[in-house]
């Protein structure tokens, strides 16, 4: 599933822009729940740097800014306040002594645990109403439409 095989038609423009305001509108909930459970030492943002970063591992600080969507300039600042606050850190890259590879820190995978436990109680209760099924085909949708929006970035990033 992902590639079209030929088999169901295109999504009308209608729908795509239902879709396209049904995740700004999530986007916009999930920042209102998040920023009032106060659940992180840290706002929100950052929590989002080190969750990412902590899925891909070590790497170098352009690769992370691509992953994430953003300019290496709008990352540098954020990646500088993790590694102020001990949540990242910082070496010498060994293939080129000029650039660094990030990484989380020990502090920052505590605080990245703790803040995954609270968030699937937090949205656990919340999602009282809705069956195991509803959820994981959810889960299912979610993770479709993010798969296409990411291949849809790296496809359109320049190539080195």
């Amino acid at each position: 599933m992902g590639v079209w095989d030929g088999d169901w038609m295109s999504v009308q423009a209608d729908t795509a822009q239902a879709l396209v305001d049904a995740v700004f509108a999530l986007g916009r909930s999930l920042r209102a729940v998040v920023s009032a459970s106060g659940e992180t030492p840290i706002p929100p943002a950052l929590t989002s740097v080190l969750f990412v970063l902590a899925a891909r591992g070590e790497c170098r600080q352009n690769e992370l800014a691509a992953d994430l969507c953003v300019s290496q300039s709008s990352l540098s600042r954020q990646i500088s306040e993790l590694v102020d606050a001990g949540y990242v850190s910082r070496a010498a890259d060994p293939d080129d002594k000029r650039a660094s590879r990030i990484r989380v820190s020990p502090n920052g995978m505590d605080i990245l645990r703790e803040t995954t436990e609270r968030r699937a109680e937090r949205l656990r209760g919340m999602l009282e109403g809705w069956s195991q099924e509803q959820a994981l085909a959810a889960v299912t949708s979610l993770t479709q439409l993010n798969d296409t929006f990411a291949a849809s970035v790296q496809q359109r990033a320049p190539r080195a």
